[in-house]
């Protein structure tokens, strides 16, 4: 029950700081403190606003915001979440654009279970829905799922992520981001091994640890330094009362936002302080940049607890992936059974969370893979953020993955199969121009043609 006891602690506080943050707010934004020309009252009710919406965000899952699309036919499209595969722990959403033709590519997103939500994606979903068929796992707050429905660890997220490549069938692309890189990679040596019939195209995987010991980070020598009992008696707590997973074990959300922010605090109090500032002054907005950013960052959720250990133990301390010893339910992964799906690895420069040489540690481990089927890219400058969601993917990166996605489909999509431009300075004139042009060449080819038989011919006199 300590454990418990602890996690309600955690929500008393957080809940404890809402309130104050509302009182706050509420409390310097009466009519009768703009009698006084004091910049306490502002400041006040800024802070107040600022306190009562990070602390509320903290519980709240985000929206994903996506209700429509301008597609290539220049005509704005309604899009329609559906779900194709639900599970317990996650479900396979598909984000279907309405009055719109089947595209080509067919996406698979695998978003990271690593403290946010799937919705940390949407900008990189925003970006291929245009052109895109676009599937994400969408993972659940342990949380919310009762106890009685059993454990969830990194075999259990290798089989469902084999579940739903299954599901799709085989001409889907996956994308891999951050933590799930390398069990993305394990289920689809399992589906090359097993059902050969099911794999996709082509993998991408982004910034994941595939070998941490490749270039260490102070992620991983977190990881080495504390012993697995240490993380568990500091790390897990049970679900408290509130909440419909009572008596879950789990790495709590707030404790993982702690370390996050914990990783960059004087990064994150001068954007506080800055905000309240701007609050203040009547400078801010509800959807300012300060204000999307954190709606999504210090919205965290609950890991299970042999999940979070499973991971420390098995892909950061044993490097069971690394190593090519990965087993799901007792049968061996080889990674060296990828032999037809082309693997292509995405990492950045300025990664402090995957350093460079992590992900693409999974490269060497594909002897079964011709090296035309390989490719790699090193973003310059940038962060672990940007190689997926920021300016660097939108530029550079997400091109360089459309490119290798279409340069091993089975079918080119429509856009790249448009005739191909003449070269500088030659125009192509359109075919309606020209049709007059050649029928005009056509029957002067047959007068020709019939003169001469005329004048060869003997005249008759007359």
């Amino acid at each position: 029950m300590r454990y418990m006891a602890t996690y309600d602690f955690m929500e008393t506080v957080r809940n404890t700081n809402q309130w104050l943050g509302a009182s706050a707010l509420a409390a310097g934004s009466y009519p009768v403190t703009r009698m006084f020309a004091h910049p306490v009252f502002p400041l006040i009710s800024a802070w107040g606003e600022v306190t009562e919406r990070a602390f509320s965000r903290i519980v709240s899952k985000p929206d994903w915001g996506i209700r429509a699309i301008t597609c290539e036919d220049g005509r704005d499209h309604l899009v329609d979440i559906v779900t194709v595969v639900e599970r317990p722990f996650g479900d396979l959403i598909h984000f279907r654009v309405q009055n719109r033709s089947p595209q080509p590519r067919r996406i698979v997103l695998i978003a990271p279970m690593s403290g946010h939500y799937a919705t940390l994606l949407r900008s990189t979903v925003k970006s291929l829905i245009a052109n895109c068929e676009v599937y994400v796992t969408d993972w659940h707050n342990a949380r919310d799922i009762p106890a009685s429905v059993g454990k969830f660890d990194i075999e259990d997220q290798t089989l469902y992520l084999i579940d739903f490549m299954r599901a799709l069938g085989p001409d889907t692309h996956v994308i891999a981001v951050c933590q799930p890189a390398p069990l993305a990679l394990a289920a689809t040596a399992f589906l090359a091994e097993h059902d050969p019939e099911a794999q996709p195209r082509t993998l991408t995987l982004i910034g994941g640890p595939v070998d941490p010991d490749a270039a260490p980070t102070e992620v991983t020598d977190f990881g080495r330094r504390m012993t697995m009992g240490q993380l568990e008696e500091l790390a897990i707590q049970r679900v408290g009362f509130k909440h419909a997973g009572a008596g879950r074990m789990v790495y709590p959300g707030m404790l993982q936002l702690a370390g996050f922010i914990s990783m960059n605090a004087e990064s994150h109090a001068k954007a506080f302080t800055e905000q309240i500032l701007r609050v203040a002054k009547g400078e801010a907005s509800d959807h300012d940049r300060h204000n999307r950013f954190y709606d999504e960052y210090l919205a965290v959720m609950d890991m299970t607890a042999e999940f979070y250990l499973s991971t420390v133990k098995r892909i950061f301390k044993s490097r069971e992936i690394a190593r090519n010893k990965f087993t799901v339910r007792g049968t061996p992964i080889d990674l060296g059974r990828i032999t037809d799906v082309a693997v292509k690895v995405v990492e950045g420069e300025d990664d402090d969370i995957s350093a460079p040489g992590q992900c693409h540690a999974a490269l060497r481990l594909l002897t079964g893979l011709p090296p035309e089927k390989k490719a790699s890219h090193l973003e310059p400058g940038a962060g672990h953020y940007g190689i997926f969601a920021g300016r660097s993917w939108r530029e550079n990166i997400r091109p360089l993955v459309l490119g290798f996605i279409d340069g091993n489909s089975v079918a080119a999509p429509k856009e790249t199969t448009k005739r191909r431009p003449a070269a500088i300075g030659k125009s192509i004139k359109p075919a309606t121009r020209d049709a007059p042009r050649v029928r005009r060449q056509r029957d002067g080819s047959r007068n020709r043609r019939a003169n001469a038989r005329m004048a060869d011919s003997p005249r008759k006199d007359t």
